[in-house]
């Protein structure tokens, strides 16, 4: 399979820069959260917050994914004013020391446009702007970032083809994004693994992720870090699905997504920079 990857360049004033294309890229997970399913509490302090974005970008890392809140199933939901007043008590020193760009992970337009005036480089809506009455997409407008974009819903109910409804999702949020005045070149969309599917609805986008990446002129990011459907299959809880994660994401990059969220830097890093070394060189053969 050979699907071409769009090619982004994204710069920022304070000397930041991200390219998409050729090249795969990890998306560092730093959750600031006491609750995440994988790793709450353990980085919810600004010297560990400091500490593991360090380490996150030795191993790796092109982008560090800051989020206060936790959107695991069954999570409790901060209000705008307490996911902020979470996120800034470390988001000032991690974009001090970051060297590359640093992403929110939030849907709440409050909380972005306090970060985004703070600094940070890039939004990421796990509701795809479909959350709010497109007041986020507005800010990110306003900011001109790059957008991240999620599939998202409030049931696991689908229609007979799964992939259409993601479609007819991507539709409505290019519609808001690209009506709120965000640059197409700004978007990229991510499927939303995990988020309102069942294992077995994961497993059949994953088996058709190329219908969705050659549908749309956008850079497709893949966030699959320690979902329970690789426990499933594994037999492990979330602290053993690394290497199932690199599978996934493996199958992930051949089907055409450039950006990989992951808790594991390290492991995801070498094993796509061999990936890619391969996929390159077999095309020029």
């Amino acid at each position: 399979m050979n699907i071409k990857r769009q090619h982004r360049l994204y710069q920022w004033k304070d000397g930041k820069k991200l390219e998409l294309g050729e090249k795969s890229l990890v998306m560092g997970i730093l959750n600031v959260t006491p609750d995440s399913f994988s790793d709450g509490g353990r980085w919810n302090s600004d010297t560990l917050a400091v500490s593991h974005t360090t380490d996150m970008i030795r191993e790796g890392a092109a982008i560090i994914d800051v989020g206060a809140e936790s959107t695991r199933p069954g999570s409790t939901a901060l209000t705008a004013e307490e996911e902020t007043k979470r996120l800034m008590a470390f988001l000032p020193d991690v974009l001090k020391l970051s060297m590359v760009p640093v992403s929110i992970d939030s849907y709440h337009y409050e909380t972005m446009e306090k970060a985004l005036s703070a600094g940070a480089h890039m939004v990421n809506d796990v509701w795809g702007f479909q959350y709010d009455d497109g007041s986020m997409a507005k800010v990110a407008a306003s900011f001109d970032v790059p957008v991240i974009l999620m599939h998202n819903q409030e049931t696991e109910e689908y229609s007979s083809d799964i992939i259409e409804d993601l479609k007819h999702f991507f539709d409505r949020s290019l519609e808001i994004a690209l009506s709120a005045g965000v640059k197409a070149d700004n978007i990229i969309l991510d499927p939303g693994i995990g988020f309102s599917k069942t294992g077995e609805q994961n497993m059949k986008i994953l088996s058709r992720l190329d219908e969705l990446t050659t549908a749309y002129p956008c850079p497709w990011l893949l966030g699959v870090s320690r979902k329970r459907f690789i426990g499933t299959i594994l037999g492990t809880d979330a602290s053993e699905r690394d290497e199932g994660t690199a599978a996934v994401n493996l199958w992930g990059a051949e089907k055409g997504c450039t950006i990989f969220r992951v808790h594991d830097v390290k492991t995801t890093a070498r094993e796509l920079k061999v990936w890619d070394a391969l996929r390159l060189f077999g095309r020029k053969s």
